[in-house]
């Protein structure tokens, strides 16, 4: 048991889990939680903060105006129920910030003076300072206290304040990076002191490092601070040691404090959607917070020049929908950063139509998570797993025996955690730049960056149907019973009981009830051969003692003169809802129908199903609604059969299966339900099985399938249809399934699957057989459909020792089919290697397995050469580094660091560095060491060599000086107009894209005879003749102007004495 603590769960912050008397409470509680209205809280006013020396200041009013008015665009205000704002008292700021820091604030209120204003300004990192500033920021604070106040309260669901200026910044006794006052930090601590609370999540999702939020809370078990940040290993604003993965938190506060720095630019979609599923849910649905706050800066977002990622503006509301089912709902949204003003307003006005409960818009097509944000995850794995039991994941091996024995893992699946900080060590400065100190894109990138935004925003469907749900049921359907036994567990009150609690939660009232119909013969031959349709056709005809007969030849199946009636009415039920959800009249659809379907073959009944409906309705909506991707998400407890079957080689529907597999012994015990049977022909790969090998699976270890597996597949798969055989017999007291999932956990489950296919996703009752269970289940699946509150999952509940090995062994198995499935590598055994320092030796015995000649190693790297625009490192010029220092936990959440500047604690953030203009480092060459320590990761895999470049090349004579424009590493590609990985010739000064883009620099160097050319991502200079890397100093010039128009500044000489 690992050593999570909770504060208030405890005195001493030890986790106890609360097992719960009754597990059928929360969902009856969860009559009572009706959907409340989305708050609001925005002041027009807050548009007056503005710079007066300096009119293309990135924060600027119109990142307040143009939210609004994309808001109003989409008709999104008017949903809403506006919260009155106010000003922050000055006792609710005291609590987070100094006497000094209010009063220094208060007395620049109305000055207008701009010389006075602008040396004042110059006192703190990236700060301006209006005549209306302090009015404002204490607007922003109070307007925050009171949205969280009204969530806590209940008068509003869920809610979003649009304020300026930011807060995430604001330290406890200075101003830093465009904050005044901590907004999102006094409304938790508001929270915790006066509203009861005991447990707040707070996510920061700006690409700048909340530091001074991680400093106000770092010792405090009561919140868990989650932060997703550009961080270049300390290269990025604001600089800092403690931004970095390894800062968990300390003293009662120790595991509270998630950093996950991205250490690479282009971070996309599937990056964060990595970090969400990895870390961000598991840790969450553990912890189990009682609100959930979001600094929500939009400066990852496609365009934005300081954070330069690409998250694309429709995959907010995703972050948003995968938060929204915790906590009760109560989510608090507040506006942090973002300045391309495009991706904000559209990124903001997304985050706000999902809190209002509107279908998500499906995504475009997702590339897997890139091998930075993997290791950046395993590190944050590593660094908290002793905290959280949710970080069992990934296998371990042994440091210490990896040289003395042959190692269970392969070399290729470990990971070796590194701190490397490049950033700077000196001082901060005393005083900052406050003019022109942001990054400036060039009018052509602007172009490009307009066009990806036109595009991606008008191809993004809002649609919302007129009917959140509609639902179909149909008495008919009783007719179907066993004669020969009347307590049979399949039996027609599963129906009429879940009927009826739909209705007395109020659920039918609110939903669009569609008529019945039945499936024609034409439809059921889409999945069944004509023989096994006419034979139950026939049974209307049969005797008892005839259908007693047919019984005995087939699998768990009893037969009643009505069973085709019955049957076929299922399976036309079913495809009602999906005629309604595909045309767009209804978002989502329940069909409560019976006999279930999942077990029933192409051509026999099987299972107690007869028809299988699901797969009816799956190929239904391929042939008649033209449909290419459908997933079937099955967790009924037994295996699906018959649908694995009929779909086994269609890779149009991808098949997921949940289910109790006790190594081929649980029914319908055949080896089929088995990890390794993935599909065949075209359709290998997709069918993923996830067998449980034990009873008494649980919340924590579904939970767990669908973050791991479910989930990560799925967005990658991108269906346009979601279709569940919502079986019911794992469910808590089900006498056949033996396990304990709790109803409420069925309803996150469908929370979660709602935001794929643009929220299409329709539920089809299969098994389960207590009647209390599946009607409380599938009323909380119902409930959770429309959008409802949800009841709170049980604290503390994580996978089972079995189901973490289940789940390891399914992604060892699929992970050839879904490169997202790539975070199963194992992790060092030791818990302290992060406070040790690699000695020469160890570098060395690493180094000894690299046997490449230089020429070799030049050829080898430029072949995996990065095809990103990230800036990366050669061991010829190369940005100085140290091996970082373990964290001082005294230190990073110390009063003396909070009064701090932002690069204070462990350095600066360079001379009048403001955001995304940072420098590092004092100018000293690091030794060998010092370099390949950054790369222990990849020297471990051998997946990366040491690159020496050539000191002389005979091409050399052919480099023509630098032009008087000098050298634009923002240019574009001359040929196709591509933004990445492009290139300089240095004879002709043509700028071309590389090899994994269109590869027309390469064809230039051959075609023409110009063999040198200069990387604009990582200044490396490459010889298509001799086939090398070169580093010469004739080549400084070039580089030294791309340094410039990269940096800002020069080049260091590295060639010895000018």
């Amino acid at each position: 048991m690992s050593t999570l603590r909770t504060g208030s769960a405890n005195p001493d912050g030890a986790l106890r889990r609360s097992h719960r008397l009754n597990t059928g409470q929360p969902a009856m509680d969860a009559k009572v939680m009706s959907l409340q209205p989305t708050g609001l809280v925005y002041d027009r006013r807050m548009a007056e903060h503005r710079c007066l020396w300096d009119s293309t200041y990135p924060e600027c009013p119109e990142r307040l105006t143009r939210v609004l008015e994309r808001c109003e665009e989409l008709g999104l205000l008017k949903h809403c129920k506006e919260i009155p704002v106010r000003e922050a008292t000055e006792t609710e700021l005291l609590a987070k910030h100094t006497p000094e820091q209010i009063e220094i604030l208060k007395a620049t209120e109305n000055v207008t003076e701009e010389d006075y204003l602008e040396k004042l300004s110059s006192k703190y990192d990236a700060i301006y300072i209006h005549p209306s500033t302090y009015r404002l920021s204490l607007l922003a604070a109070g307007s925050t206290i009171e949205l969280v106040e009204n969530i806590c309260k209940g008068s509003v669901h869920n809610g979003m304040a649009i304020i300026r200026p930011p807060g995430h910044h604001a330290m406890k006794s200075e101003y830093c990076g465009y904050c005044f006052f901590n907004n999102v930090a006094v409304a938790a601590n508001h929270a915790l002191e006066n509203l009861g609370l005991s447990r707040i999540l707070i996510i920061d999702w700006d690409v700048h490092h909340g530091q001074a939020t991680q400093q106000m809370f770092y010792d405090d078990p009561r919140v868990v601070y989650f932060s997703i940040h550009r961080y270049e290993h300390g290269t990025f604003w604001p600089n800092l040691r403690e931004s970095d993965f390894d800062y968990v938190g300390k003293g009662k506060g120790a595991g509270f404090n998630f950093n996950v720095p991205l250490n690479a630019t282009g971070m996309a979609d599937a990056d964060y959607l990595a970090i969400f599923q990895q870390v961000l849910l598991p840790m969450a649905c553990e912890f189990q917070p009682e609100l959930i706050i979001v600094s929500a800066g939009y400066d990852a977002a496609i365009g934005c020049p300081e954070g330069e990622m690409e998250v694309t503006p429709a995959f907010y509301a995703h972050l948003i929908n995968s938060l929204s089912a915790l906590s009760n709902g109560k989510l608090a949204v507040v506006l942090e950063g973002g300045y391309c003003l495009r991706s904000l307003a559209e990124g903001a006005a997304l985050t706000l139509r999902a809190l209002l409960g509107h279908p998500t818009p499906q995504l475009p097509p997702m590339d897997p998570p890139c091998d930075v944000i993997r290791n950046t995850i395993l590190d944050v794995i590593y660094s908290h797993r002793s905290h959280w039991d949710c970080f069992k994941m990934q296998d371990t091996w042994s440091l210490a025996e990896q040289e003395n024995k042959e190692p269970e893992t392969s070399l290729q699946a470990r990971h070796i955690p590194r701190a490397i900080f490049f950033g700077p060590n000196g001082p901060p400065p005393t005083s900052f730049e406050t003019r022109n100190c942001y990054p400036v894109q060039s009018s052509v990138f602007l172009m490009s960056v307009a066009s990806k935004l036109n595009s991606l925003i008008s191809s993004t469907k809002l649609y919302q149907p007129p009917h959140k749900m509609c639902v179909v049921y149909d008495s008919r359907m009783l007719k179907h019973f066993n004669r020969n036994e009347e307590s049979h567990p399949e039996r027609p009150e599963r129906v009429s009981s879940i009927q009826t609690m739909l209705e007395d939660y109020g659920l039918l009232q609110r939903s669009h009830i569609l008529p019945p119909r039945v499936a024609t013969e034409e439809e059921l031959l889409m999945v069944h051969t004509q023989s096994h349709i006419t034979a139950m056709q026939s049974l209307a005809n049969e005797s008892q003692e005839e259908m007693n007969k047919q019984q005995e030849k087939l699998h768990s199946v009893y037969l009643h003169n009505n069973s085709y009636e019955s049957a076929s009415v299922a399976a036309g039920c079913v495809l009602q809802v999906v005629d309604s959800v595909l045309t767009g009249e209804s978002a989502t659809g329940v069909a409560v129908v019976r006999p279930p379907g999942h077990h029933a073959e192409s051509d026999k009944a099987c299972g107690f199903c007869v028809f299988n409906n699901v797969s009816l309705a799956a190929k239904y909506a391929i042939e008649k609604h033209g449909l290419s991707r459908v997933l079937l998400v099955d967790w009924d407890v037994h295996h699906g059969n018959g649908t694995q079957h009929i779909f086994e080689s269609d890779p149009r529907v991808l098949y997921i299966s949940l289910h109790r597999y006790d190594n081929g012994n649980f029914f319908p015990g055949s080896l089929d339900a088995g990890h390794d049977r993935v599909g065949t022909g075209k359709g290998e790969g997709f069918n993923v099985n996830i067998p449980w090998n034990k009873k008494g699976m649980s919340d924590g270890d579904y939970v767990a399938a669908f973050h791991q597996i479910v989930l990560p597949i799925a967005y990658q798969f991108n269906p346009e249809l979601v279709l569940v055989s919502a079986g019911f017999d794992a469910a808590v007291g089900d006498p056949l399934g033996g396990c304990k999932v709790s109803p409420e956990c069925y309803g996150h489950l469908t929370h979660w699957l709602k935001a794929l296919a643009g929220g299409r996703v329709v539920l089809c009752l299969e098994g389960g057989y207590n009647l209390n269970s599946i009607s409380y289940a599938m009323t909380m699946c119902s409930k959770a459909l429309l959008g409802d509150p949800l009841p709170m999952l049980e604290q503390g509940s994580v996978a089972s020792v079995n189901g973490v090995q289940s789940i390891r062994t399914v992604v060892a198995t699929q992970q050839k089919y879904w490169p997202c499935l790539k975070f199963q590598v194992a992790l060092p055994l030791e818990d302290d290697i992060l406070s040790s320092q690699e000695s020469s030796e160890d570098l060395t015995r690493m180094l000894a397995k690299v046997q490449l000649t230089e020429r070799e190693i030049s050829m080898n790297h430029h072949k995996d050469h990065d095809a990103s625009t990230t800036k990366t490192t050669t061991a010829a010029n190369y940005t100085p580094m140290v091996a970082a220092p373990a964290p001082d936990h005294s230190k990073a959440g110390s009063s003396s660091d909070a009064n701090s500047s932002a690069g204070t604690s462990a350095g600066g953030s360079g001379e009048g560095s403001s955001f995304g203009s940072a420098r590092g480092g004092d100018g000293s060459r690091p030794t060998l060491v010092d370099f390949l320590s950054e790369n222990m990761q990849m020297l471990a895999e051998e997946r990366m060599f040491a690159v020496v470049p050539l000191s002389d090349c005979p091409h050399l004579p052919s480099v023509e000086p630098v032009p008087e424009r000098g050298i634009d590493t923002n240019a574009l590609c001359e040929s196709c107009s591509s933004p990445q990985e492009n290139w300089t010739c240095l004879v002709c000064y043509k700028v071309l894209c590389g090899r994994y883009v269109n590869e027309h620099m390469s064809g230039h160097g051959h075609e023409v005879g110009h063999p040198l050319t200069l990387s604009f991502s990582d200044l490396s200079v490459w010889c298509y003749e001799c086939e090398a890397y070169i580093d010469n100093a004739i080549l400084y010039a070039a580089k030294n102007a791309a340094h410039r128009s990269k940096f800002g500044e020069d080049l260091p000489w590295s060639y010895g004495d000018q």
